[in-house]
Formats: C-alpha cells, sequence, structure tokens
C-alpha cells in the first residue's frame, strides 16, 4: 500500500508539472510571431529589446549568459531522528558570457562557498561547530536562440571535491543539464518561462562516500512586476529525485519544496533578492527550511 501511494504521488506530481507546462505554453501559435511592441518602445523607434538585454534580464535565464559577479548568503536547516543541522554559506560567483556565433554564445561560471555548519547531535546531547571551503564549481552552457521567444541550451557543472567530507558532499560530481526558454512578453518585457534540469552523478574515488544519482529540477517562471521588482518561481534546481544511496530519514525519492524569489533591480547593473523555501513533499529530506539573499553586479 505505502509503494503505490508514493507511486501515485510521484505520477500526480508529474501530471501537475505537465499541466502547468501545458497551460503556459498554450498559445503554440504565438511561436511565429513577434512580441506586441509598447508604446514607449514604438515612441523610440519600434525595435524590440534584444533577448540578451543586461538592462532587463535578471539573471535566471540559463539560455542569456550575463558577464557578472555575485555574493550569495544562504541559511537552511535540516533534521533527521538523531540530529539537527544548520548551514550557512557564503558564496562567491563569476559568470562569463562568451559570444560564439550568430543567436549562439557560451556561459561560464565559477562558484567558491565558504560553509559554517553547525550539529546538534540528540542522544548523547552535544553540537559541534565546523567552518571552511566548501565544494567548488564549475559550470559552462551552451545557448542558442531559435526566435525572439523560444531559445535552449545544454551542458554541463562539475562540482569539486575542494571542502572536507562534513562540508560538501565528499565526491567529485558531474552534473549534465539542458533547458528551454519560452519569453511570456504578454506578462512583462522580461517574464519567461525556461524548465531546466541537471542530473547529479557522483564519480568513483571516494570509497566511504554515498553514491550520487540525483535529477535536480527548476521550472523556473519569471514575472516582471510594476517598477524595478519581479517575482521568480523555483529559481533554484531545489526539486530533487534520489535515485542514489539512501539518506537518514528517507522514506521515499522525491524532495518536492515550494521556492519563490521576489527582487529589484537597485539599477540597470546591480539588483538584489531574496529567496525561501520549504518543504511540500520530503519523502527524500533535502532541508526543513532555506533562505537565501543575492546581490548581483552585472559587467
Amino acid at each position: 500500500m505505502l509503494l503505490n501511494a508514493k507511486h501515485g504521488l510521484a505520477q500526480a506530481f508529474i501530471a501537475l508539472m505537465a499541466f502547468n507546462l501545458a497551460a503556459i505554453l498554450a498559445p503554440v501559435s504565438a511561436m511565429a510571431e513577434p512580441p506586441d511592441v509598447s508604446a514607449g518602445q514604438e515612441a523610440a523607434g519600434g525595435q524590440d529589446k534584444a533577448p540578451e538585454s543586461t538592462h532587463e534580464n535578471n539573471g535566471f535565464d540559463v539560455t542569456r549568459p550575463q558577464s557578472s559577479f555575485e555574493v550569495r548568503g544562504l541559511d537552511q536547516t535540516s533534521s533527521n531522528d538523531t540530529s539537527k543541522t544548520n548551514k550557512a554559506e557564503l558564496l562567491l560567483r563569476v559568470e562569463s558570457k562568451i559570444p560564439l556565433d550568430v543567436a549562439w554564445r557560451l556561459g561560464v561560471l565559477a562558484q567558491v562557498p565558504l560553509v559554517q555548519k553547525t550539529t546538534t547531535d540528540f542522544e548523547p546531547q552535544s553540537v559541534e561547530h565546523e567552518f571552511g571551503l566548501g565544494d567548488a564549481v564549475f559550470q559552462a552552457f551552451v545557448a542558442h536562440d531559435i526566435n525572439e521567444r523560444w531559445a535552449f541550451g545544454v551542458g554541463a557543472r562539475v562540482s569539486a571535491q575542494t571542502g572536507a567530507d562534513s562540508l560538501g558532499s565528499g565526491e567529485w560530481q558531474v552534473m549534465p543539464g539542458l533547458g528551454v526558454r519560452y519569453m511570456l512578453f504578454e506578462l512583462g518585457p522580461d517574464s519567461y518561462f525556461v524548465p531546466t534540469m541537471r542530473y547529479a552523478v557522483s564519480v568513483p574515488g571516494n570509497p566511504g562516500a554515498r553514491r550520487i544519482s540525483e535529477p535536480q529540477i527548476a521550472p523556473t517562471l519569471n514575472i516582471d512586476l510594476p517598477g524595478p521588482f519581479f517575482i521568480t518561481f523555483y529559481p533554484s534546481h531545489d526539486i530533487r529525485i534520489n535515485f542514489g544511496a539512501p539518506i537518514s530519514g528517507q522514506t521515499g525519492r522525491l524532495f518536492l519544496p515550494f521556492d519563490a524569489l521576489i527582487g529589484a533591480r537597485l539599477s540597470d547593473k546591480v539588483q538584489l533578492s531574496f529567496e525561501g523555501s520549504v518543504p511540500i513533499v520530503k519523502e527524500y529530506p533535502v532541508y526543513n527550511f532555506k533562505v537565501e539573499a543575492r546581490l548581483r553586479v552585472v559587467f
């Protein structure tokens, strides 16, 4: 009965994702139609903004990389039957955009985390504090514009074992990924839907580390709000399905959170945003709560 319930839950989740995608992409005929031109754009000569516009693009679209520097402060809490863990991270990220050919571009990214981890054991009662370098990340993604609304990107991310086992995953990871972007000009100049998925696989080398095999999904929906503000649903790849070794407290494979971010463009080059996430389904426990602040500067 429990297996049937879990199977039904997974089917319901997949059906819900398919329904949301179909609802957003229903007007397929709009693929070949140019976006509506606002009165302000008509006054400026009637030219649409380029898809890679640094003024409007807020950085969550993998098909439109930018040259930028970003500082992120992340805090998340997780727990199981025997312990509770709080992890605070300072993430330093540098991204660069490299034009390749007409409508083609390459985005490369490097990230270095500093990690403060506090672990509280329940029996016997004890508290352990750790601080140090986490696992560094490198990513390369090639993207191509199909037309004014559609684009796609493919690439890979590598997570290096630069941190101690207790502050990182304990293994190198390779994460091939892909994404497709559909612009929603009707909702705002930089409104778009860009579902992306990467598949994290651990590289054998540390016999004591847990084997990782995990799709990580981000059905990112960005909506422009009046003025400099925007709201983004699922900006992070926090939907997880664990096909690797189980962890403590795991009862199934799926981790499905509610994940949302609100931000503002402080200027053409500076952006500030805040993200919050809580689990909806936590059969595979990743965290109990997550908050993240991001300060981003575009070059």
